[in-house]
C-alpha cells in the first residue's frame, strides 16, 4: 500500500518535471505507473488532493533533513538546493492554479528550517526570546521572497549562491 502511494507521488512529480500541472492526467500517472485507475482513486481523491499530499510529503523531508545546521547561511542554502534539484517542477506549480500552496508550503519549510537554527542560537548565544522571533522572521521572510523571485524569473539564477554572497555581504557590513 505504501509503496504504491510512494510510487503515484513520485510519479507525478516526473510528470511534473516533464510538463505543466494542468497537463498531467490520472491516465498519465496510471499508465506510468502500471496500476488501474482504481488504485490511484484508492489513496488520492484527485490531482490536486496527490499534490497537496506530494508538497506536504517533499517539505516534511526537507524538514527533517535539515533542520540542524551550524550556520544560518546553510538553512537557505540547503533550501535552495532541494528547490534547484525540482526547479522545473517547482516552475509548473508556481505557473498552476496552485501557486498558493506552493508558497504556502515553502513559508512552511523555512519556519520549521529557520525555527530550529535560531533556537539553537538562542542557547548557544544567549539571545533574547525577541531576538530569535526577530531573526526568525527575517530570514523566513528573506528566503520565501528571494524564492518568489527566483521562480518569477524563470529559476534563471543560481539561488544557493545568491543566499551565499548575500550572506557574505551582510556579514562584512557588520564588520
Amino acid at each position: 500500500m505504501k509503496r504504491t502511494k510512494e510510487l503515484l507521488t513520485d510519479t507525478f512529480w516526473e510528470l511534473l518535471e516533464e510538463k505543466a500541472y494542468s497537463k498531467i492526467t490520472v491516465n498519465d500517472i496510471v499508465s506510468r505507473c502500471d496500476v488501474n485507475r482504481n488504485t490511484f482513486y484508492y489513496h488520492f481523491q484527485d490531482i490536486p488532493s496527490l499534490m497537496i499530499n506530494s508538497i506536504e510529503k517533499w517539505a516534511d523531508g526537507i524538514i527533517k533533513e535539515y533542520a540542524i545546521s551550524e550556520k544560518s547561511v546553510n538553512c537557505l542554502s540547503y533550501m535552495a538546493q532541494e528547490c534547484t534539484k525540482r526547479k522545473k517542477a517547482m516552475l509548473h506549480l508556481f505557473r498552476s492554479v496552485e501557486k498558493e500552496k506552493l508558497l504556502s508550503n515553502m513559508n512552511e519549510i523555512a519556519y520549521h528550517i529557520i525555527c530550529t537554527y535560531a533556537n539553537e542560537m538562542k542557547e548557544k548565544r544567549n539571545i533574547s526570546e525577541q531576538d530569535k522571533e526577530t531573526l526568525i522572521q527575517c530570514y523566513k521572510c528573506f528566503f520565501v521572497g528571494s524564492l518568489l523571485e527566483w521562480l518569477e524569473r524563470d529559476a534563471t539564477f543560481d539561488l544557493g549562491k545568491f543566499y551565499e554572497d548575500a550572506y557574505r555581504m551582510l556579514s562584512n557590513l557588520r564588520k
